[in-house]
């Protein structure tokens, strides 16, 4: 089997097993005060195929807004070979008792492969699983699994898998 068509299962079990943590582990939402985060990753581009691999910056704004659970964010993401993607959406914090923090986030935006991977479209969508360590305090360290594709809107519809490692820092304690 190519490694391109065991990506969508892959990612059905991850999104599957994101469902069932929502649905089975006695979990809180987090707590509506939580300020907004500043978020710094540096992850691993092109983690599952290793074709295009490449280190990827961002750069997040995390709103302290809610509806309900969810809450906004935008970011910028560059990589090592030149891409560059400009996006947003939504999340939803889940309290895993007062330190852990577990946050499924969807968004969509502008990308440009630069001399890095060509993603098949300008639209890409970003769909992304993080656990994080909230700090005394609110700074958090986290780790995620995130998936970009332009969800078959071009001929071409490679997508990527991104590890991120990220460290937020409540806005409150900046200004």
């Amino acid at each position: 089997m190519r490694a391109g068509l065991a990506r969508p299962a892959l990612l059905r079990r991850l999104w599957t097993a994101a469902a069932a943590c929502l649905l089975l582990v006695p979990a809180a939402w987090a707590d509506e005060s939580d300020p907004a985060l500043l978020a710094l990753g540096l992850g691993y581009y092109d983690i599952n195929l290793r074709d295009d691999e490449a280190a990827d910056f961002r750069l997040e704004y995390r709103s302290d807004l809610t509806l309900w659970v969810i809450k906004p964010w935008a970011g910028l993401e560059v990589t090592s070979d030149g891409a560059v993607y400009g996006l947003g959406g939504l999340l939803a914090d889940i309290a895993l008792g007062p330190r852990f923090r577990l946050t499924p986030s969807l968004g969509v935006g502008a990308y440009h492969d630069g001399g890095g991977k060509d993603l098949g479209h300008t639209v890409e969508f970003r769909s992304q699983i993080e656990l994080a360590y909230r700090f005394e305090g609110g700074p958090r360290l986290g780790l995620a699994f995130g998936h970009i594709s332009n969800a078959s809107l071009g001929d071409d519809n490679p997508g990527t898998e991104i590890l991120t490692l990220y460290y937020m820092i409540p806005l409150d304690r900046l200004f």
